[in-house]
């Protein structure tokens, strides 16, 4: 039972996956690009991931300790 799930799941990515390539290509990225904003919002993109990595390890930092307190 559990092959049949694995193979329905392999054939549900693979056509996941060719739906995802049939798209065309997106015009806002090109008229950002082009305009020179694109990096704007790579720029924030990357500033808001980097801001929650590091939230991320604070959080981790503060259970760590406060579970070496507990024990």
């Amino acid at each position: 039972m559990v092959k049949i799930y694995r193979l329905l799941f392999t054939i549900f990515c693979l056509l996941l996956s060719a739906v995802s390539f049939a798209q065309d290509k997106p015009e806002m990225a090109d008229t950002m690009r082009s305009n020179g904003k694109i990096y704007v919002v790579v720029a924030v993109c990357l500033t808001i991931l980097i801001g929650l990595f590091i939230y991320v390890f604070v959080v981790d930092r503060k259970v760590s300790r406060l579970e070496k307190e507990m024990k």
